[in-house]
């Protein structure tokens, strides 16, 4: 008799088959208790890796005292013990050539500040919202019913306290949620909130498409932010960026040696204006990836829509490429039918 699905198999299954919406709830760190320890189980995938093992304060950075298993499908898993919250991590990957890459997760719903780079575990759902009348009315009345007058926002410049100095996501709800409320505002955009390494950008160089950007705080201070905009009548828009990524190497970049989230044919994979790396949207992994990104940040977080980022570079394959340096679509249009 054949066992029944589990449910990490049939969220393996969902994530191998483009399908998964939540690929979050499966891929990354989660507390779970196994044989009575409780610990964090974490799942990674690297399709083309050798090995990959955890490493992290909790033992020394050591890259082989963690192993994770191959599971199937290019994804590994590992359990470690008497983790907590806080608790700083990599994932170190070998890939076929022997080299051992130290990658941040994916996944990971927090990060060291900068100049650090690796994650953090963090647990979600322990935030108390207070923003239920929103939420309520926000079903009742659907955005687009109604019209909107919409503030951008760069949360690291709107205002500082000092030239290296950032206001934290709680500091900026005092001084944001009136002005905003005073000058008329129905919404207000941030710039992209998600992890980026460079405080000079405005942050369309994303490295933590489930974490929002710990120069301002935790996790739960973001949802602080958002909670007092909505409480005070005022929707939340995220930039959102969909469209490449960094070339950082503890990022997405050749995750395991080689691509993984990017087309790997560089007349489709490499975005030479912005010097940065184009999402395979022809993969099934990385539609998981990024459609779960997208829903995260609307259920996590209360966000309330996405203005996606840099839409043309990702419906043409010729965007920003002269003749020669693009391959056209199977039906020889210059339409990059994957992302449509």
């Amino acid at each position: 008799m054949t066992p029944k699905p589990t449910a990490a198999d049939s969220a393996l299954e969902a994530f191998s088959s483009g399908n998964a919406i939540r690929a979050q709830d499966y891929l990354g760190s989660h507390a779970e208790t196994r044989d009575g320890t409780a610990g964090y189980v974490f799942r990674v995938w690297a399709p083309h890796a050798t090995a990959v093992a955890v490493m992290g304060d909790f033992n020394g950075w050591d890259q082989t005292s963690h192993p994770l298993e191959l599971v199937k499908n290019g994804v590994w898993e590992g359990f470690v013990p008497g983790l907590k919250r806080y608790d700083s991590y990599k994932y170190a990957v070998t890939a076929r050539d022997g080299r051992v890459l130290a990658k941040s997760d994916p996944y990971a719903f927090h990060a060291e500040t900068r100049p650090g780079t690796a994650s953090k575990i963090y647990d979600l759902g322990d935030y108390q919202w207070g923003d239920q009348g929103w939420m309520a009315a926000r079903k009742a009345n659907p955005i687009y019913q109604h019209p909107l007058n919409i503030y951008e926002v760069h949360l690291g410049s709107w205002r500082r306290t000092g030239e290296d100095t950032f206001l934290s996501y709680r500091d900026i709800a005092g001084y944001l949620v009136p002005y905003v409320k005073e000058m008329g505002f129905t919404h207000v955009e941030l710039l992209p909130v998600t992890e980026h390494p460079l405080d000079a950008s405005w942050g369309y160089q994303c490295t933590g498409y489930f974490a929002a950007t710990s120069r301002f705080g935790t996790p739960d201070d973001f949802m602080y932010l958002v909670d007092q905009l909505h409480q005070a009548g005022i929707g939340v828009i995220l930039d959102w960026v969909p469209a490449h990524f960094p070339k950082d190497a503890f990022g997405l970049y050749e995750f395991d040696g080689e691509p993984c989230y990017e087309y790997a044919d560089p007349r489709k994979g490499e975005h030479a204006d912005w010097g940065t790396r184009v999402f395979d949207y022809g993969r099934y992994e990385v539609r998981s990836f990024l459609f779960s990104s997208a829903l995260f940040w609307l259920e996590q977080y209360h966000v309330d829509g996405l203005r996606v980022d840099a839409v043309a570079s990702m419906l043409y394959l010729d965007y920003g490429r002269q003749n020669g340096q693009w391959c056209p679509n199977m039906f020889g249009g210059h339409e990059n039918l994957e992302a449509v």
